[in-house]
């Protein structure tokens, strides 16, 4: 019975390996952006239908970054690197909605087709449309639900616009929202966040690590 049960934990474990690989593949060609719809896509094409068995988004987006890193290598760390420099040039033009990066850019996930994801606070939600508006940049609106804590929902104004041929996607939270993010969909704990100094160490960072890469090859 032990070995049955061993036997069967283990093919479960390589199920959820396969799914997760599978689920990261399909969101690096196919431009899937959910990891629920990933992964039930991959379920599918693999035939593998035992919830037991579906990876968890965070085993979604190790692998995600194993792919990119083996099957993307320099042309995902250029791009990754393009929409870090373009967030830190937004970030310092909303500096006064104290912008926070948020996203597959800030983890590093980002492909050829991820939007540059900001949180920008106010009290005042319209402040960041006259903003908008005052600068010439034309932008639409959406609206996003984010869980604010266990307990909390909020439906938030979110503004979508294009700049150095890339998008960028802002969500506006009330002020105090600096002080907790909202939840992450992908492991329901606070959203990893980046300020703009932040931003500016982990470039750094990146720089540094690139130097030392170029001089060992």
């Amino acid at each position: 019975m032990h070995h049955a049960r061993q036997h069967a934990e283990t093919r479960t474990r390589e199920r959820r390996q396969r799914l997760a690989h599978e689920a990261a593949r399909l969101m690096a060609e196919g431009g899937i952006r959910d990891f629920h719809q990933a992964k039930l896509k991959a379920a599918s094409r693999l035939g593998i239908h035992d919830d037991a068995s579906l990876p968890r988004n965070r085993e979604i987006e190790d692998a995600l970054r194993t792919y990119q890193r083996l099957f993307v290598g320099d042309a995902h760390a250029e791009g990754l690197r393009r929409r870090r420099e373009a967030a830190q040039r937004a970030m310092e033009f909303l500096a006064a909605f104290s912008p926070r990066l948020i996203g597959a850019v800030l983890d590093g996930t980002a492909d050829g087709n991820a939007p540059v994801q900001l949180h920008v606070h106010s009290d005042d939600p319209d402040a960041v449309t006259r903003f908008l508006e005052e600068h010439h940049i034309p932008a639409e609106t959406r609206t996003r639900r984010l869980r604010m804590d266990r307990e909390r929902v909020a439906d938030l104004p979110v503004w979508v616009f294009s700049a150095e041929e890339l998008s960028f996607d802002l969500t506006v939270l009330p002020h105090d929202a600096l002080r907790q993010a909202p939840l992450s969909a992908v492991d329901e704990k606070p959203m990893k966040r980046a300020s703009a100094a932040q931003l500016r160490e982990l470039l750094a960072e990146a720089e540094i690590t690139g130097y030392e890469s170029d001089s060992l090859r």
